[in-house]
């Protein structure tokens, strides 16, 4: 489906971390986005003018800040923890039941939106193998694509390159961003940049994508310019 003349009006989740922050980043340098709302729990400090920030704590209850949430086309859900240490009551709280309750809100109050959802490399969709992590987001995947968007679509990067000089990028990956050009000529599949994904969400809004599973190399396709 070809919709570049489509303007992009996106929610972020998840902007004061790396991914979130790189996706916040392609956005509002991105012409064809023309409004952002990001809904972090403290303040993150950015002041453009395509950008509306929301402060709420509480992702379990978002009923005092549905009507705000109205008048976009898209949601780049980029919320997520890491698994270790929890338990799998715990981690499906905060991955699963979160996540499909701000989905189901912006659903309702949004009929024509897209919805990205960070997932990771290695998700199973079956639900039904060892790793609680994967089981897990394999759920919260399948759940996603039942909801009432216009689409949905899961991004499966692996190893993420990240954008120089923004601020929530881990302070490891200064030691590891040198494996990037090695990865993407000897595994193609395993790597990406941060840069790829945001620019591959902002593409399936205008453009849409032929599945809606996107592993690395579907989402360095999607972030082509065409």
């Amino acid at each position: 489906m070809e919709l570049e003349t489509t303007k992009v009006k996106a929610i972020i989740t998840g902007a004061t971390g790396m991914v979130g922050e790189g996706v916040l980043h392609e956005c509002l340098q991105n012409p064809q986005v023309t409004e952002v709302l990001v809904i972090n729990r403290k303040p993150d400090g950015i002041t453009h003018p395509k950008l509306t920030e929301i402060i709420h704590q509480d992702f379990m209850d978002l009923s005092g800040i549905k009507d705000q949430l109205a008048g976009y086309n898209a949601c780049f859900f980029c919320l997520g923890v890491s698994s270790v240490g929890m338990t799998q009551e715990e981690y499906y709280r905060l991955t699963h039941t979160l996540t499909l309750n701000l989905a189901e809100t912006v659903s309702s109050v949004n009929k024509d939106m897209t919805f990205c959802y960070v997932s990771g490399a290695g998700t199973d969709g079956s639900e039904q193998g060892r790793a609680m992590w994967a089981r897990v987001k394999g759920k919260t995947e399948n759940d996603l694509m039942k909801l009432p968007f216009m689409r949905v679509f899961a991004f499966r990067p692996g190893f993420i390159k990240s954008i120089k000089g923004l601020r929530h990028t881990g302070k490891y990956y200064k030691y590891v961003d040198w494996l990037y050009p090695f990865l993407r000529t000897v595994f193609p599949d395993t790597a990406c940049t941060l840069q790829e994904i945001g620019l591959a969400m902002i593409h399936s809004v205008t453009r849409g994508y032929i599945k809606p599973v996107l592993e690395v190399r579907d989402i360095a396709v999607l972030a082509k310019d065409n």
